[in-house]
């Protein structure tokens, strides 16, 4: 398959996958990148220059809202995001509409298949 179109899907969703991923709980920039990466087979490998320029636009849409807290491992500064209120709100929606997104789209794969299969 052509990188491009691989790269549009992850690119129209990654946004809520962010959200999910703080919307489960507090959380910091690396740890998120490790659970993207953990999941790279199907996501590929998550990069900073991706992941944290997402993070500053969703915190200065209101989405999520950060803190910072002293690092025990370095000495320095950990950046923790959450979810604000209308995060919450947005990615509930996100999740309703990913749902009907996602039947629709599956019903077209369904009915392409077993065309498929007839002939």
């Amino acid at each position: 398959m052509e990188q491009r179109y691989v790269q549009q899907f992850k690119k129209g969703s990654l946004e809520m996958i962010l959200l999910c991923l703080i919307g489960r709980g507090e959380t910091y920039g690396y740890a998120i990148l490790e659970e993207l990466n953990r999941r790279s087979a199907v996501l590929g490998w998550a990069k900073e220059g991706t992941v944290y320029p997402i993070l500053y636009r969703l915190q200065g849409a209101g989405l999520i809202q950060s803190r910072l807290a002293p690092s025990g491992a370095n000495g320095g500064s950990k950046k923790y995001y959450s979810l604000t209120e209308k995060g919450r709100e947005t990615l509930e929606e996100l999740v309703q509409f990913w749902a009907a997104y996602s039947a629709c789209v599956q019903g077209f794969v369904t009915a392409y298949r077993e065309k498929e299969e007839s002939q």
